[in-house]
This record gives C-alpha cells, sequence and structure tokens, in this order.
C-alpha cells in the first residue's frame, strides 16, 4: 500500500501526506491496481453571472488568491475566467461575454454553480477508455493544448445533471493553470494581520439528484472511476419532523476526491434537496466542504467580511448527550457556541464544522467549513441540527 503522490498544487501549497492526513483524511491505497487513478482535485469551475464581481468576493470574503486570468484581454472573446487558489484549493470563475456565449445559457439555466468538477489524473487516455467501457458519456476526447510553458492532456466526461467531469494530466506543464491563462494578480489587498490563507484545502463536494437516482450516480462513481463506498445515511440518520433525504458517500482510492451524493426522500414538507433541485433546475453541485486547521480563525475572518453562516440554537450546546459524546475537544465548547460551530465524534476522532447560507441569489449552493482531528466521517451527529437551521432559513424564503 502507498500514498498517491502529491498533486501540484499540494506541492505548490507546501503541504505534505501527514497534514493531508489531517486535513481531509487521507489514506493509502494501491494505486497499481485502480482502473482509474486520480491523484486528487485538479479544480472547481463555477458559471456565474458576474464573474469580475463574483472573483473579488472570494478573494475579500474566502481570503483567496488570484492566480491566472483569461478574457478579451488574452484573445478569449467568449468568456472572462479568473483562476483562485487557497492553498491546494483552485477555483475557476467563469461569466460569459459574448451574447452567444453558452456560458450564459448556463446561467440562465442554473444561476450561480459548479460546471466542472476537474480531476488530476496521471493517464487521461487510460481513464477515458475505463469510463467508455463502463459505459460514460465521452463529452470530450483526450487532446493536447500547448503553450510555452508546456503541454497539458484533457478529457472530459458527463457526471449529473449538467455537470462534467475533466481530466487533467499537467505533468508535463509549468504555467499558471492552462494554455490561454496568464499570470495574473490583484490589486486587492488583505487586511492588515489577515492570515495568509483562511482554508488549505478541497475536502469533499457534495451533489444533489433526484429522487430515486441516488443510487445510480453512486454505481455510476464505482464502476466508471472505481470509487469505493464510504458511508450511507438514511432513515432517522438524516431527518427532521418535516424533511427528509438519503445520502452515500464514494471516494477515489486515497480518500482525496469524495463525493456524497444525496436524493430527496417521501416527508411532510419539502427537504432542502427538493428545493435545490427546483432552483437549480436539476442535479448539481450543492455545497463545497473547504478543509481548515483553525476554523475559529476562519469563521471569525469570513463573519468580518460579511459571510452569513447558519444560526445553531443554544440548545445544541446545552444538550448533556453532546458533552457526553464528543468528549475533549481542542477548545471550549463555549467558544464554538459563540461562533455556531458544530461538533461530532466517531470512531476514529472528532471534527468540527459550520455551513454558509447560499452564496448567491437561488438557494442553492453553499459552503462547509471543516477542520478534521481524526474523523474520516461528516457529522453524522450534526445532521439533524444542520436540517433544521436549514429548514428555518426555507420558511423565511417561502419553500418548506
Amino acid at each position: 500500500m502507498t500514498s498517491a503522490p502529491l498533486t501540484d498544487q499540494e506541492r505548490q501549497a507546501q503541504l505534505d501526506a501527514d497534514t493531508l492526513r489531517q486535513l481531509v483524511g487521507l489514506v493509502e491505497y494501491d494505486a497499481s491496481r485502480d482502473p482509474f487513478p486520480v491523484t486528487g482535485w485538479d479544480a472547481v469551475v463555477f458559471v456565474v453571472g458576474n464573474a469580475t464581481q463574483t472573483a473579488h468576493f472570494y478573494q475579500s470574503a474566502f481570503g483567496m488568491e488570484l492566480v491566472a486570468y483569461s478574457g478579451p484581454e488574452t484573445g478569449n472573446r467568449d468568456h472572462k475566467a479568473y483562476v483562485l487558489k487557497s492553498g491546494s484549493c483552485r477555483f475557476v470563475i467563469k461569466g460569459g461575454v459574448a451574447p452567444d456565449s453558452p456560458l450564459l445559457d448556463h446561467h440562465r439555466a442554473h444561476g450561480d454553480g459548479v460546471s466542472d468538477i476537474a480531476l488530476e489524473v496521471p493517464d487521461v487516455d487510460r481513464c477515458v477508455a475505463q469510463a467508455r467501457a463502463a459505459g460514460a458519456t465521452v463529452l470530450e476526447e483526450p487532446h493536447d493544448l500547448t503553450d510555452s510553458f508546456g503541454t497539458v492532456r484533457l478529457a472530459s466526461i458527463a457526471a449529473y445533471g449538467d455537470t462534467r467531469h475533466t481530466l487533467v494530466d499537467r505533468s508535463a506543464y509549468i504555467g499558471p493553470y492552462l494554455p490561454g491563462y496568464v499570470a495574473r494578480s490583484s490589486a486587492y489587498r488583505k487586511r492588515d494581520g489577515a492570515p495568509k490563507r483562511l482554508f488549505q484545502a478541497l475536502d469533499h463536494v457534495v451533489g444533489n439528484v433526484e429522487l430515486g437516482r441516488m443510487d445510480e450516480w453512486v454505481n455510476f462513481y464505482r464502476r466508471v472511476m472505481g470509487f469505493v463506498n464510504m458511508a450511507e445515511f438514511i432513515g432517522d440518520d438524516i431527518a427532521t419532523d418535516y424533511s427528509a433525504l438519503m445520502s452515500k458517500v464514494v471516494a477515489n482510492g486515497n480518500h482525496r476526491v469524495k463525493f456524497p451524493l444525496n436524493e430527496p426522500a417521501v416527508a411532510r414538507k419539502k427537504s432542502q434537496i427538493d428545493e435545490f433541485l427546483e432552483f437549480y433546475g436539476g442535479p448539481g453541485a450543492q455545497h463545497l466542504a473547504l478543509a481548515t486547521n483553525d476554523i475559529l480563525r476562519t469563521v471569525d475572518a469570513m463573519r468580518a467580511e460579511g459571510v452569513e453562516f447558519l444560526a445553531t440554537p443554544d440548545s445544541y450546546y446545552q444538550d448533556p448527550a453532546l458533552r457526553a459524546r464528543i468528549g475533549e475537544v481542542r477548545v471550549p465548547v463555549e467558544e464554538l457556541q459563540k461562533r455556531g460551530i458544530l461538533v461530532d465524534r466517531d470512531e476514529d476522532g472528532y471534527l468540527l464544522q459550520i455551513f454558509t447560507a447560499p452564496i448567491g441569489d437561488r438557494p442553492t449552493v453553499f459552503f462547509e467549513l471543516i477542520e478534521r482531528h481524526g474523523s474520516l466521517g461528516f457529522g453524522k451527529g450534526n445532521f439533524k441540527a444542520l436540517f433544521e437551521a436549514i429548514e428555518r432559513e426555507q420558511e423565511r424564503r417561502g419553500n418548506l
């Protein structure tokens, strides 16, 4: 059993395997027996209504750094694209410029959201051959993009809804992102005393799919990409008095890439998954979990920049069962209570987590912040408190 090699972004962020084991639950596995080896995340690509303003938001509110750009000034007449990084996590923010840009059609259909969850792989052709043999839809055949910095090999396969996975081999490339992009920094300056970065890595990306299709997509990731089952949440685990959903988690061999997949379940009222599907216009990525090694500092910094988090009632922290279940954690529970941070413990350790409100106009995409201390889970003990908080927001929007 061997650890997967560090990705290019992890090396640039000066992360190592030990740090990643704590941040995202990295595990060892035998890559030689993997039919679809995935090294890790490459980028999460967002399509938004205004890429220029959104890129500024992720710099100011999420502490990310602008590193590359493509747009009319670089010969790209179709759209603007801003590449932002925090640790090993890379976002690409795209917005249509040309009136007939396909990105504008995507945005009209879905609003601000994730169009592409790109994965770094060591062999694009091998992965595409495996995907095709397993019945996946190949959207872009393997091809090379080349400039003075070298060559990147790419291909794309279809996932749920209009989401795709671009497969990227950048082992022969040293440019800032991809050919067609130029290095770019920003005139934005962080506040005095602000930390270098607020989060270090991407932990997982959650997908919402239609009723009855969760198992279909779980099987897709297992059959096509060789992912393994990590967890399953059904019944009372993941229900409130009003709404319910079902969830299963799949991961690649080294657990760098984790995909929880949700579908709605029949209940008295509309679930958060139903609301997402309605306002997103179909299946899509619901939230992204960002791994931090200091969730208190991160929450304080983001809240100071205007990021809204879901509120947790004081009764959550005053419950004797919570205190008995979680035991000792690195900070007093009172400090977590001040910030609304949730805590959960499993057989491997504990984690701290908190969720933002939806970040766009539609009640769709939001973020999770997560700080792991041994736990490989997803906060099962917090599901009820989290969903009740989401339902309070749904009720305010008139969508419960």
